[in-house]
C-alpha cells in the first residue's frame, strides 16, 4: 500500500508545480501524476503547499546549563517541533568539560534514543581543546557527526581561544566538516558586564547594553580572519543577529572564508523594545534574554533581505527553553543569573511563511531552500532530506495557506510556560506532516504516530552558493 498525496503545489528549490508524490514505505518513490490503486491511502492536497520537512538547524534539548536543565526534553521538543512542520532537528549535544568527545556524544544518544517524535542529527559543542582533540574530532565523524561548535564567549565556561579555533578548523577541513560559532567577543562582553555591576545596573532591561552589535561585529570579522589563515576552512556563524554582523560574513566571503550564516526568527521579528525599560517587571522581559540579544529593528531588514538572495542559508531556532516560573526567576531580576534561551520550536516554519512568504520577502522556492534544503546539503544529509525527489525520505510538510490564527501559548505542545511570540498573527496552518512516510500529524492534530524518529548521520559538508534563489 502505498500513500499518494495528490493535486498540491509541490515546492522544490527551482520551481513549483501542482502534482503529485507517491510514497512507499519510509521513501517517495514517485513525483508527478499518480493513478492511486485500490488501497492506497490518498491525501488530496488541493490548494495547499507540499514541501519538504523542516529542517531545524540549531535546538538544545534536554540541556543541563546554568544550574538547570531546559525544560523540553527530546519527547516534548520533538512533538511540538513535528506539529509545527519539522522533520528533523539539529541538536547541540556537549562535551563537557573533562568529557571525551565520545562521552559527550554517547550522553546525548542516550538522551534521545527511542523518544523523539521526528528524526535527529548532531552537531557538537566542544568547550576546550585539550591535546589529542584533533584525533578525537575525525573519530567521532566516522561516527556520523560532521558538524561541531565551539564559543567565543561565556568565559570560563565554554569560550575557546582564537588558536585552538584554529587548530579546530583545520582538523575538521580535512573530512569535509564545518564549525559552528557562536560568535561574540566574551571579554569585551564580560568587561561590559562588570561596569553594569559597578553601576547596580543588573535588571533584564540591561542584558542587551552587555551584548551590543560591536561585540558580533568583531568577533566574525575575527573568525574571518582565523578561517582564511586555517587554509579557508568552511565555517558557520550560529545566529546571526544584526546587520553589522552580516557585513562581517560577506567582507569574509570576499576575503575566501566559504562562511555561512544561520539566523533564527526571533531576530527577524522580535526586537530590543521587549526589554521594556530598567524598572520593568521580571516576568514581562525575563523571556527575552537571549543571547545575542534581540536588536534594534532596524537590523531586521537586512537580515530578511540576506535570506532571500542567499546571503543567509539557513534558519534555526536556538530553541533553549526555560520557564518564566521556578527557571527564569530563580536569580532575581539580575541578567546574570537569569538562565540564556527562548522557546520556539514549534512557530518557525508558520512563522517564516506568514512573515515571510506572504509579504514578498521570499519565495517559496526559497522558503524551502533556507527552511530545509540547505541544510540538508550542508550538513551532508542531501539528497536524502531536504528535497522532494524520488529516493528521498518522506518527510513531507502539507501547508494550507488558507485562514488566520493567533498564537497563544496555551494551544502550543512546547514544554515551557510562555511563547515570545505570544498575540503573532499567522497565516496558513500546518495540515499534515509526514516522517519518513508515517503520518505524524493529520488535520493539524497530532496522530498516534508517537515517537518514531531515529538518528540521522551527517556527511561532508556541500558548499552553498552565497547568492543563489
Amino acid at each position: 500500500m502505498s500513500t499518494i498525496i495528490t493535486n498540491g503545489t509541490v515546492v522544490a528549490e527551482h520551481g513549483t508545480e501542482t502534482t503529485d508524490l507517491r510514497i512507499d514505505g519510509e521513501r517517495i518513490t514517485a513525483v508527478g501524476h499518480v493513478t492511486p490503486e485500490p488501497g492506497d491511502e490518498v491525501i488530496d492536497a488541493t490548494g495547499c503547499l507540499v514541501l519538504p520537512g523542516g529542517i531545524d538547524t540549531h535546538t538544545h534539548l534536554d540541556l543541563a546549563t546554568q544550574g538547570t536543565v531546559t525544560s523540553d526534553d527530546f519527547t516534548t521538543g520533538t512533538r511540538a517541533a513535528v506539529a509545527g512542520g519539522t522533520t528533523l532537528v539539529m541538536d547541540f549535544a556537549t562535551a563537557q568539560k573533562g568529557e571525551t568527545l565520545a562521552e559527550g556524544l554517547a550522553n546525548w544518544h542516550a538522551k534521545a534514543d527511542g523518544r523523539s517524535w521526528c528524526d535527529y542529527a548532531f552537531h557538537l559543542a566542544m568547550l576546550e581543546w585539550p591535546t589529542g582533540r584533533a584525533a578525537e574530532i575525525a573519530a567521532i565523524a566516522d561516527q556520523g557527526v560532521t558538524s561541531f561548535k565551539m564559543y567565543m564567549a561565556y568565559r570560563p565556561a565554554m569560550m575557546v581561544e582564537d588558536d585552538e579555533i584554529m587548530q579546530a578548523l583545520q582538523a575538521t577541513r580535512t573530512f569535509g566538516g564545518t564549525i559552528g560559532l557562536h560568535a561574540e567577543n566574551g571579554r569585551l562582553i564580560d568587561e561590559l558586564t562588570s561596569d553594569r555591576v559597578a553601576h547596580d545596573e543588573v535588571s533584564a532591561y540591561y542584558h542587551q547594553h552587555t551584548h551590543p552589535v560591536e561585540v558580533e561585529r568583531e568577533a566574525i570579522n575575527r573568525l574571518g580572519t582565523i578561517s582564511h589563515l586555517a587554509d579557508d576552512a568552511p565555517c558557520y556563524v550560529v545566529h546571526l543577529s544584526s546587520a553589522d554582523g552580516l557585513a562581517e560574513v560577506n567582507r569574509a566571503r570576499q576575503f575566501g572564508a566559504p562562511m555561512v550564516a544561520e539566523t533564527c526568527p526571533q531576530y527577524l521579528l522580535l526586537d530590543a523594545g521587549s526589554y521594556g525599560r530598567p524598572d520593568s517587571d521580571l516576568r514581562e522581559t525575563a523571556g527575552f534574554v537571549i543571547s545575542p540579544p534581540l536588536r534594534e529593528r532596524t537590523n531586521q531588514d537586512a537580515l530578511w533581505v540576506a535570506l532571500a538572495d542567499g546571503g543567509i542559508q539557513f534558519i534555526g531556532t536556538d530553541h533553549c527553553p526555560f520557564n518564566l516560573d521556578g527557571q527564569k526567576d530563580k536569580g532575581g531580576n539580575d541578567f546574570r543569573h537569569i538562565p540564556n534561551g527562548a522557546p520556539g520550536i514549534q512557530l518557525r516554519m508558520a512563522l517564516l511563511y506568514t512573515y515571510g512568504v506572504v509579504p514578498g520577502r521570499l519565495s517559496l522556492e526559497r522558503y524551502a531552500q533556507v527552511n530545509a534544503t540547505n541544510a540538508a546539503k550542508y550538513f551532508g544529509l542531501y539528497p536524502r532530506k531536504g528535497v522532494l525527489a524520488p529516493g528521498s525520505d518522506a518527510d513531507v510538510l502539507v501547508y494550507d495557506p488558507r485562514g488566520t490564527w493567533t498564537v497563544r501559548h496555551d494551544d502550543l505542545l512546547e514544554n515551557v510556560d510562555y511563547s515570545p511570540y505570544e498575540g503573532f498573527r499567522i497565516e496558513g496552518r500546518v495540515r499534515q506532516v509526514l516522517v519518513r512516510g508515517r503520518l505524524a500529524v493529520d488535520d493539524g492534530r497530532l496522530t498516534e504516530a508517537g515517537p518514531v524518529g531515529g538518528f540521522v548521520a551527517c556527511g561532508q559538508s556541500q558548499p552553498l552558493a552565497d547568492r543563489s534563489r
